[in-house]
């Protein structure tokens, strides 16, 4: 079986090295706030291009403190994307604000500025996600939200490294997000997160909001506070992971490009090109008719196909009191449509070909 994302794979390759890392933290007998998580905030804000970097215990914290910093709650509104796993819907409903869905680009999968534009009046706030690693149009929609005087949240969670015009995914917006979940590009060994940001007044109260609102040890400040802290595990694992995550990002791409040349001129199949920069192909995504059963039959065949994400937010009952656009017809074609095919480093050229054979054998194209 080719997995859709086999983690093994990567703790083999850097296992002396991770094991030394956990071990000294053992040694040390420090496992929260302490040199790690000191090390990897430093060194996470200098690779994404930006002045600070709050370590957190999840991403989906990330977002729920994001909007608590910008001091969203109740009766706001907060608009996102409905096609995107609900993280974001997940974070807006946890400070008591409503979503406003809005649609997106086919191609890109991502938030167009024509639908931002139709929705920023009389709202709080915007969150605009990366999804599957490919930066949104970042300076068109930044610059209706600041237009209209509403500050921006990046979920970046899936374009750890990806970069644009000399900047990096998280240096686009007031607040961006990142999840280390460890299928992400940049994982850990179980849950962890991390808000970053230039502004110094939100970084204070994200690390004030992440640590019970203390303003001094005991002295709850901040309304809303709570312990989401990076333990010092996960950031060792982290120190040692992100030295490799462009290289990583590179064979992704490599990886994408062997997917597109062997998948070309099925008819059944919509491909996304990617491969650059902008793009760090977090999950390999193409369009796919009757793609429950080329899913199911490809799983048979032995390969880990899945699909990123079925039902799109504003169809989930737990979203359902929401505001939407007139129209998203497009994300909802997406979420009937879109396939994984497996796609992480250490995958080999040979189990790719495998994979290419396997999709194009379901589709009769063989």
């Amino acid at each position: 079986m080719i997995l859709l994302n086999d983690l093994k794979r990567q703790q083999l390759a850097l296992g002396a090295e991770l094991k030394a890392a956990v071990c000294k933290v053992c040694d040390r007998g420090w496992y929260a706030l302490g040199e790690e998580v000191r090390g990897f905030e430093a060194e996470f804000a200098s690779y994404c291009g930006v002045a600070n970097c709050i370590a957190l215990n999840s991403g989906t914290d990330a977002l729920e403190l994001a909007l608590r910093c910008l001091g969203i709650g109740d009766d706001d509104v907060v608009v996102t994307v409905a096609n995107a796993g609900g993280y974001a819907s997940t974070a807006i409903r946890l400070v008591g604000a409503t979503p406003h869905y809005v649609d997106v680009d086919g191609f890109s999968m991502n938030m167009t500025a024509a639908s931002l534009q139709d929705a920023i009046a009389d709202v709080s706030a915007v969150i605009i996600t990366h999804l599957y690693g490919r930066l949104a149009a970042m300076d068109e929609l930044v610059a209706i939200a600041r237009g209209a005087g509403v500050p921006v949240i990046e979920d970046a969670s899936h374009a750890h490294g990806a970069r644009r015009a000399g900047r990096r995914a998280g240096a686009m917006s007031n607040l961006a997000c990142f999840s280390f979940y460890p299928t992400k590009n940049l994982g850990a060994a179980g849950d962890a997160g991390a808000i970053v940001t230039d502004d110094e007044g939100l970084s204070k109260r994200c690390r004030q909001l992440a640590q019970y609102g203390w303003s001094t040890r005991y002295n709850a400040e901040l309304a809303g506070g709570r312990n989401s802290r990076m333990d010092e595990m996960q950031a060792a694992v982290l120190r040692i992971k992100l030295p490799h995550l462009d290289g990583w990002n590179d064979r992704r791409r490599q990886i994408a490009a062997q997917y597109e040349q062997g998948l070309q001129n099925i008819p059944q199949l919509r491909l996304h090109t990617r491969g650059t920069d902008d793009d760090t192909v977090h999950l390999f995504v193409v369009e796919c008719q009757d793609r429950d059963t080329v899913v199911e039959d490809l799983q048979k065949a032995g390969v880990g196909a899945a699909a990123h994400y079925p039902v799109a937010d504003h169809r989930q009952r737990a979203f359902a009191d929401c505001h939407r656009s007139e129209s998203l017809s497009v994300t909802e074609a997406l979420c009937d449509a879109v396939m994984s095919l497996p796609c992480y480093p250490e995958i080999t050229d040979d189990e790719v070909a495998t994979v290419i054979g396997a999709v194009r054998g379901v589709l009769g194209c063989d």
